[in-house]
């Protein structure tokens, strides 16, 4: 596991499966689906295509604290507009994409379809692997159990 491996690897680590809802969905059925599933973002999509993504986030942010009310808001009305990669991005890549948009979810597109969803923590989890797996390295060489 390396910072230049492309996310593909992590959406074959973790599943491609994404849970989505419709744009004219209320706030209230969109947190309500991501309760039932415990994840934090679901994509936004009409007509099989790609039209944003809704997060715990947005719900905090745009509903409690302007005091509106999920049942009668629209999951059109808060969603963000989505920032894609493909899947060959790399780890690093979509890591600095993430912190310089302030987002913390990526869909991934091949051919104009969505093929998987990569949040914040998925690429922390990928980075953490990989230092672990340095840190087995070197603790081999210096032991001098590496391979020569």
């Amino acid at each position: 596991m390396k910072l230049n491996d492309p996310v593909r690897s992590i959406l074959q680590r973790k599943g491609g499966e994404v849970w989505t809802i419709s744009p004219h969905a209320s706030v209230y059925e969109a947190m309500a689906v991501m309760s039932d599933r415990n994840i934090g973002a679901l994509a936004v999509k009409e007509a099989d295509l790609l039209v944003g993504i809704i997060a715990e986030r947005d719900y905090a942010r745009k509903i409690v604290l302007k005091g509106k009310s999920s049942r009668e808001t629209q999951v059109a009305e808060i969603m963000q507009s989505p920032i894609t990669v493909n899947p060959n991005h790399t780890v690093d890549e979509c890591m600095s994409l993430m912190t310089s948009e302030r987002v913390r979810y990526l869909p991934v597109m091949e051919d104009g379809r969505m093929v998987g969803l990569i949040s914040i923590g998925d690429l922390v989890n990928w980075i953490i692997s990989s230092h672990e797996d340095t840190i087995k390295h070197l603790h081999s060489y210096i032991a001098g159990s590496y391979p020569a």
